[in-house]
């Protein structure tokens, strides 16, 4: 997933076509670096002028991936609570674990090739994009009176590999797709400088809402590791009524750039509807790249593997080294966006996703409950076993 193919050219005919509502959503990564694009210091956070840039490009929305991201956790968390509950107290159900991340899809693609009989491992969840994608052409269309086909939806994203994702059937809900088209962060800068905005003298501008507020666990899903430390804060709050016991919401040691990452959370006095945990330790592992990721699926495969969840991203240090993003990466770049994308997530009011009242209202309004019917239809996805070549 390293070459692109461009798609700004029917990006710009949707912008131009009177009857379509273009709607653009922008993952975590490129927020932490368009701005080197445009010339600024890697690891600059250009929120606000993206979003105002986008505004000016003439998308009719500007949503935020990160709400998506914080849905993920939801779902994600859910369904890992729903598996592990299944491991402790139904073994007839047969719980698959551990539970692998789905949003890497250039690792999806890798392990339907490689590893299709342990497939049954990764969550069912759809990637963010995707889940904003079938939103807004279904609770966003609802609410605002639009016609889903007439919406044409575009994701900004860091990954090349998206491009495909976005083409697979089961990312289609009654013949439409869920997104559009993809264009990389390279490609957005161009378009932004085709259309000679001045990007560096932009005014802060927001995301729009419902689909923009998001909490600081979204942010850090652009880098290695912040996918299981969104869920973990989710997750062990459900379990326990208490706050993920740390550093600032950070768990030692799944941060940085190291090939495989483990860590252990220990369960204890979980609520009564969980107590078949108490005194549980919870093994998680993160890895980034192919080479890690083939080293903890082995272990599955070998029947050794010691973890109940485990992150994989198949771009070393995460999506803020996606093959869409500005060129050169090397880990100094790397660590200057990860840490870019950190401080967004310390900045924020609300940096947990269950905490998020967006989020709430669309479980109230439209979604009801995680895993719930309309979360399985719209939410959530299945794999494909591929031939090796």
């Amino acid at each position: 997933a390293l070459k692109e193919k461009d798609s700004t050219a029917t990006v710009w005919d949707a912008l131009y076509n009177k009857k379509k509502t273009v709607i653009v959503q922008t993952a975590p990564a490129v927020r932490a670096a368009l701005g080197e694009v445009f010339g600024y210091e890697p690891g600059t956070l250009v929120t606000g002028k993206m979003a105002s840039a986008l505004h000016e490009l003439g998308f009719d929305y500007v949503f935020d991936t990160n709400f998506a991201a914080d849905l993920t956790i939801m779902e994600e968390g859910s369904e890992f609570l729903e598996r592990v509950q299944n491991a402790f107290t139904a073994p007839e159900r047969k719980a698959v674990l551990p539970m692998i991340t789905s949003c890497s899809p250039g690792w999806i693609k890798f392990m339907e090739h490689r590893y299709p009989e342990q497939l049954a491992h990764l969550s069912s969840c759809k990637s963010p994009h995707m889940m904003l994608g079938a939103l807004t052409k279904t609770y966003f269309a609802e609410k605002m009176n639009i016609d889903p086909a007439s919406i044409y939806m575009v994701s900004v994203m860091p990954c090349t590999a998206k491009k495909f994702e976005i083409t697979r059937p089961e990312m289609f809900n009654h013949g439409l797709a869920d997104v559009d088209a993809v264009i990389t962060t390279r490609e957005l800068g161009r378009m932004i400088k085709d259309a000679g905005i001045d990007f560096k003298n932009l005014p802060d501008g927001q995301f729009d809402s419902p689909l923009g507020l998001s909490s600081g666990a979204a942010d850090i899903f652009g880098t290695t590791g912040g996918v299981m430390e969104a869920a973990l804060r989710t997750v062990y709050e459900l379990v326990t009524g208490r706050e993920l016991p740390g550093n600032n919401l950070h768990i030692a040691p799944l941060e940085g750039l190291d090939r495989i990452k483990t860590a252990d959370v220990k369960i204890e006095n979980p609520l009564e509807e969980f107590s078949y945990l108490n005194g549980v330790t919870v093994k998680v592992a993160v890895t980034s790249g192919l080479k890690g990721a083939a080293m903890l699926l082995d272990e599955i495969k070998n029947g050794t593997s010691p973890y109940h969840f485990i992150e994989i991203m198949g771009c070393p240090g995460g999506c803020i080294s996606g093959g869409g993003q500005p060129r050169p990466v090397n880990d100094e770049i790397r660590t200057k966006r990860l840490k870019a994308i950190y401080r967004e997530d310390e900045g924020k009011p609300v940096r947990k996703s269950h905490e998020n009242q967006d989020i709430m209202m669309l479980y109230n309004d439209f979604l009801g409950a995680p895993l719930g019917h309309k979360s399985h239809e719209l939410l959530h996805t299945i794999y494909t076993k591929r031939s090796r070549n």
